[in-house]
């Protein structure tokens, strides 16, 4: 009797632990579902199969809103027998998944935390292997239950954390992530950030990956080298920085726009006042009815006398300007993982006050960008 109560109290602080683990895990990723679909995409590629990488974004919204659905149900004890069994499956595939990560097919970061908590590989894997017994024990205390025991709150509850977690996720990807845990944060300085990890040594030492889409190579790039910034031969695959400064606060320092002239990045960030600065990621595919909202904005910024650039990673042949309807905008080469970084969408804005990052858009949200 005693055995069997202590048994059950153990199971219970299993199962809150699994619970606030999956929560955490699965809130911090699901409000940055570009950040997942990238990861993704990085696996997608090291093991081959990059063909499913279409599919990514999708598989983000529902891989980061079935965890965050599945510590709800952990938390709250909604369909126990059930919720344990996937518990189990999760943690088994990803304590394999992870140990691979760390040993075969090495990467930078298994992004478990998305861009709020950043661990090696091999931090991950024990961080799996001390999880999956607690799910063992969570399954073993609830599996005399029956599996498919409908009860009315259940299934209400069953309902509304899958559509409050998949929401979540779908709302993050048609505007921004509702918590931005990226260098590129609204308040931060770019040049003040920039000159703080080169004052720690960053830029002299850090090694850029990429992988060249016509032949498959892999070379290795200094921060001073521009070929790697051609988003349409180098695909990046990795960012090796020194121990003491970590990958995502460096990529503010990977921050690099060039024009026919050369480097503009000093000059770009040097801009007095209110800079407008928009965000393309193919021009080609940049929609009607976003040309218009940038147009717009375009117009109203030099009404105010505030200068208004694009920044874009796609090839520009027309001297480095693009027209947004009847505006002619200067145009700026960026890399497209730093505007990645930056931004997290396809096309949008990016307001700099004297340097520092005041407000950020999707393109479908330009219109409604108040200050």
């Amino acid at each position: 009797m005693r055995s069997s109560r202590l048994f059950k109290w153990a199971a219970c602080v299993c199962r809150l632990v699994l619970a606030c683990t999956f929560v955490v895990s699965g809130f911090t990723k699901v409000v940055d579902p570009w950040g997942t679909a990238l990861k993704i995409n990085e696996y997608l590629s090291i093991y081959g199969i990059e063909y499913l990488q279409r599919a990514s974004m999708g598989f983000s919204i529902w891989l980061c809103g079935a965890e965050l659905m599945m510590g709800c149900m952990l938390l709250f004890k909604v369909r126990i027998r059930l919720i344990s069994i996937f518990a189990l499956a999760s943690m088994s595939f990803f304590t394999v998944l992870t140990f691979l990560s760390a040993t075969v097919l090495p990467v930078e970061d298994c992004g478990c935390f998305g861009e709020a908590l950043k661990l090696t590989p091999w931090q991950t894997f024990f961080k799996n292997l001390a999880l999956l017994p607690m799910a063992v024990v969570v399954w073993w205390r609830y599996r005399p239950d029956r599996i498919f025991a409908f009860k009315a709150l259940e299934i209400a509850l069953t309902c509304i954390f899958f559509t409050s977690s998949m929401y979540l996720g779908y709302y993050c990807y048609r505007h921004l992530p509702l918590v931005d845990f990226l260098p590129y944060r609204v308040g931060v300085n770019i040049r003040e950030a920039m000159s703080e990890v080169e004052s720690e040594g960053a830029v002299a030492e850090t090694v850029l990956v990429y992988r060249n889409l016509r032949t498959g190579e892999v070379r290795e790039f200094g921060l001073e080298e521009s070929e790697w910034q051609d988003a349409d031969v180098w695909e990046w695959v990795d960012t090796r920085t020194p121990e003491a400064v970590h990958v995502s606060r460096f990529m503010i320092g990977e921050f690099s726009l060039h024009d026919a002239e050369g480097n503009a990045t000093e000059r770009v960030l040097a801009t007095p006042g209110r800079l407008y600065m928009l965000c393309v990621t193919r021009f080609d595919r940049l929609s009607r009815r976003c040309e218009r909202r940038m147009e717009r904005l375009a117009v109203a910024a030099r009404a105010e006398g505030a200068e208004v650039v694009c920044l874009t990673p796609d090839a520009l042949d027309d001297g480095y300007s693009h027209a947004f309807g009847s505006v002619r905008v200067p145009c700026y080469n960026i890399d497209a993982s730093t505007m990645k970084t930056m931004l997290r969408a396809n096309n949008g804005l990016v307001v700099l006050d004297d340097g520092t990052i005041a407000a950020k858009a999707n393109c479908r949200d330009i219109d409604d960008l108040r200050f």
